[in-house]
């Protein structure tokens, strides 16, 4: 079987990346439609004017703050059909960027993703998380292809709240290990093929970026200052952490993600980032990792602040039977195909526990 890894065709991070955004959409088409977190917008309205206008480009902004659903794609898309839109740009967080994405997808144009935040890899990537009217998740769409460009301002970010790049390092410390339980297991990744050993080779680095500039990130994270500990973690988050995960798959870590954003008072309270977090200590515990590193991880999370049991993540009860219920509901997810050995819901149980008791 063949092996296939795909990418962004550009990734561009620095600060002031913004202002290059018009001369590169304009490689694309002269009618963009750029569809803008609202919250956002504010304080980038002129630069994003500036940058639009100078190319000879005629652009659009639309504002946007609502659910990910998809009567929202497919109203945003018919605007922009209505607009002559060539090119898609998304500017904000997850869920302007997931809307923004499907556009695309429905409108079959060109995206250009500027995340204004590092809280989950999934800038760069295909995928287009999609809920219903309750934000309940219902499903999972992808693009046809990576966006054509990730233009990530560090500047923009380096001002977002720290709670945001502490989950965008949540989500990122996941990709050495799935990636090499995608390795050992017998999954496909999702261009179903097997994986090629480039993508477990960027999951590792990713970690090592992680666990040398964390700390010194989380310490500027939110003041606007841009230090190379703030650039190396925003490039490990939007950068190597996606094409890790999108070229080899998810396993015990995002299972327990999944299932812990399925429980209302944990979504309410928590990030992603966080759960995902929390299924990385779950994962490397059931895959009987060694204490040294299993030490360097929940040390890790302490210098850096985060979350490591399922009550600072909003769980409710956290007993025998609420661990169990968890254990049963990762157990069946598809994700566990990607790991060396099998794991029951009793294997997750006893994993689960460990965490939790955990000094």
């Amino acid at each position: 079987m063949p092996r296939i890894f795909r990418a962004p065709a550009f990734y561009i991070q620095g600060p002031g990346s913004l202002g290059l955004l018009g001369e590169k959409a304009a490689t694309l088409g002269r009618s963009v439609v750029a569809i803008c977190d609202a919250a956002v917008f504010p304080h980038i309205e002129a630069e994003l004017a500036k940058t639009l206008t100078r190319q000879d480009i005629a652009p659009t902004i639309i504002l946007f703050d609502a659910d990910v659903t998809h009567g929202e794609m497919d109203r945003l898309a018919e605007e922009v059909r209505r607009k002559g839109g060539e090119v898609v740009v998304g500017i904000g967080g997850g869920r302007t960027l997931d809307v923004s994405k499907g556009v695309a997808r429905r409108t079959g144009l060109p995206f250009v993703s500027v995340p204004t935040v590092a809280s989950t890899d999934a800038p760069a990537t295909r995928g287009i998380v999609i809920y219903d009217d309750n934000h309940e998740m219902i499903a999972v769409e992808q693009m046809d292809d990576n966006p054509a460009f990730v233009i990530v301002d560090t500047a923009i970010i380096a001002k977002a709240p720290a709670r945001l790049l502490r989950g965008g390092i949540g989500d990122a410390l996941t990709a050495k290990f799935e990636a090499e339980g995608a390795w050992k297991g017998t999954g496909l990744s999702k261009h179903g093929t097997r994986p090629l050993k480039t993508g477990v080779m960027l999951g590792d680095l990713c970690y090592r970026m992680l666990l040398e500039h964390g700390p010194g990130a989380m310490h500027v994270a939110g003041t606007g200052e841009v230090t190379p500990d703030l650039e190396a973690v925003i490039e490990a988050i939007l950068w190597l952490s996606a094409v890790a995960f999108e070229n080899t798959g998810l396993s015990v870590a995002h299972a327990v993600a999944t299932e812990l954003g399925a429980i209302e008072p944990v979504r309410k309270q928590s990030l992603h980032g966080e759960h995902a977090a929390y299924g990385t200590l779950v994962q490397a515990i059931a895959e009987d990792r060694s204490e040294c590193e299993l030490e360097t991880l929940f040390s890790f999370y302490d210098e850096i602040g985060m979350p490591r049991r399922v009550a600072d993540l909003g769980l409710p009860a956290v007993d025998d039977a609420a661990i169990e219920s968890l254990a049963l509901a990762c157990a069946k997810s598809p994700f566990l195909i990607n790991q060396e050995h099998g794991l029951d819901a009793d294997d997750l149980a006893a994993a689960f526990r460990a965490v939790e008791n955990h000094s």
